[in-house]
């Protein structure tokens, strides 16, 4: 080891052009590159949460029959002949079949439920109105929950109305479509069918729907609940600068990974969120701000809708935006106090609003129903005449919107239990937010 002395700073010659404050200088420089090197690259990995609802089985085959033949035994009650539905939300719930299984078109693909009565008996029949071209493929593709389903076909050069309103039994009864159906299909059914009446189902008949059974309540909970553990995990992940479109990202990822379907987030961050359903886009998170996530993703056909308006560690949330979140909470708590069977929808809402001292700053309904929708009837708002009942299903979504400034939204969905209480969905993970950090 060579024993030369090597020079000290001090004893470095100056150059010309110089100065021994350049050293400084630079260091500072390069620290400054490397934070932000740091801050671009820093770990903005997918949080996993696992399968959550892994053990969570789909509607059995079992319950889309009994599911039938209660509509049967409705348009028995109703004197009426047929109900009839296209690929969405009320195929799905009596034959399984979503437009998710089959794209709409011009070409109508419709399920025809008729009653079967052999005395006190009664059962559903299960028709299915095809284009011809298209049999092959609807048999083969379709996941119809039945055993025993007649199926009719129509050429391109057919009338398709005149082939469903053929396949009916000869009644004066009403025939009854989804109030989703189209309209020209609705057209159409009413011209083949002069002599009766076609109508858009009643209350009866929707009320089927609305109220969800013990199978489906359990799905709600579940994805429901895998939804909130999502939006706690990428809150963990978060930091100040991300933007909205890369936590966006995040809270997609993150529920394809608890094994949710079509799942996304309206994500808008400080005043961006003061617009209900504002747009995401590349403005980054400042210490100063809350974050919005608005959430839906899908089991089994089934909806989650869970909203948190959150802040991140580290974050300075001024004084007046943190008394109006913890007012939102008040609201919150207060709808699902009222929240009861046999309780008429408004008297949530404007418990509600009673509770944000009625504020020109809360501008949407409260809430309204979910499960095969993300929105469904019966809603909650002020004009709303509906009448709580167990196995309705809601979401509580009070918020505070002042453009320019803040806006505040929490939602959890409860369902009315058998003992007539409210219940929220996201019970199972902890309910409610505690706080904005404790979402």
């Amino acid at each position: 080891m060579s024993s030369a002395k090597v020079p000290l700073l001090h004893n470095v010659p100056e150059h010309r052009g110089t100065s021994r404050r350049f050293l400084p200088t630079a260091f500072i420089m390069v620290s400054l590159l490397c934070y932000t090197f740091v801050l671009y690259f820093r770990d903005v990995s997918v949080p996993v949460i696992g399968q959550h609802c892994a053990h969570i089985p789909p509607i059995s085959a079992e319950e889309f029959t009994t599911r039938q033949n209660a509509l049967a035994r409705t348009l028995v009650d109703l004197n009426a002949t047929a109900y009839i539905a296209e690929p969405g939300a009320s195929f799905k719930y009596y034959a399984n079949v979503s437009n998710a299984n089959w794209g709409l078109s011009e070409r109508p693909l419709l399920l025809i439920v008729t009653p079967v009565q052999a005395g006190n008996d009664v059962h559903a029949q299960i028709t299915i109105l095809t284009p011809t071209f298209e049999a092959a493929r609807a048999k083969l593709e379709l996941p119809i929950a039945s055993t025993d389903v007649t199926w009719i076909d129509w050429a391109e050069e057919a009338n398709p109305y005149e082939h469903a309103i053929s396949s009916l039994r000869d009644s004066p009864g009403a025939v009854f479509v989804d109030g989703h159906i189209r309209a020209f299909i609705f057209d159409g059914l009413k011209d083949a069918h002069p002599d009766r009446t076609v109508s858009t189902a009643p209350y009866e008949i929707k009320r089927l729907r609305e109220r969800k059974s013990p199978s489906e309540i359990m799905i709600l909970k579940c994805v429901n609940e895998a939804t909130l553990l999502s939006i706690r995990a990428v809150r963990e992940r978060m930091y100040r600068g991300i933007t909205e479109s890369t936590a966006s990202a995040m809270m997609r990822e993150t529920l394809a990974s608890a094994g949710l379907t079509n799942g996304g987030c309206l994500t808008l961050f400080g005043d961006d969120a003061a617009l209900p359903h504002g747009r995401g886009s590349d403005r980054p998170l400042g210490k100063n701000d809350f974050a919005l996530f608005d959430c839906t993703a899908g089991l089994h056909g089934y909806s989650s809708d869970v909203t948190r308006t959150v802040a991140i560690k580290g974050s300075k949330i001024p004084e007046d935006h943190l008394h109006l979140w913890h007012q939102v909470h008040h609201a919150q708590t207060a709808a699902i106090q009222t929240a009861k069977a046999g309780v008429i929808a408004r008297e949530v809402d404007i418990a509600a609003r009673k509770a944000l001292n009625n504020t020109k700053y809360f501008t949407h309904r409260l809430g309204h129903g979910i499960g095969l929708e993300v929105h469904e009837d019966p809603y909650l708002n002020g004009g709303s005449m509906s009448v709580l009942e167990t196995g309705h299903t809601f979401s509580n979504e009070p918020g505070y919107y002042h453009i320019g400034k803040v806006g505040i939204r929490l939602e959890d969905c409860f369902y009315i239990h058998e003992n007539g209480n409210a219940v929220f969905l996201t019970a199972g993970v902890g309910g409610q937010a505690k706080s904005p950090w404790s979402p």
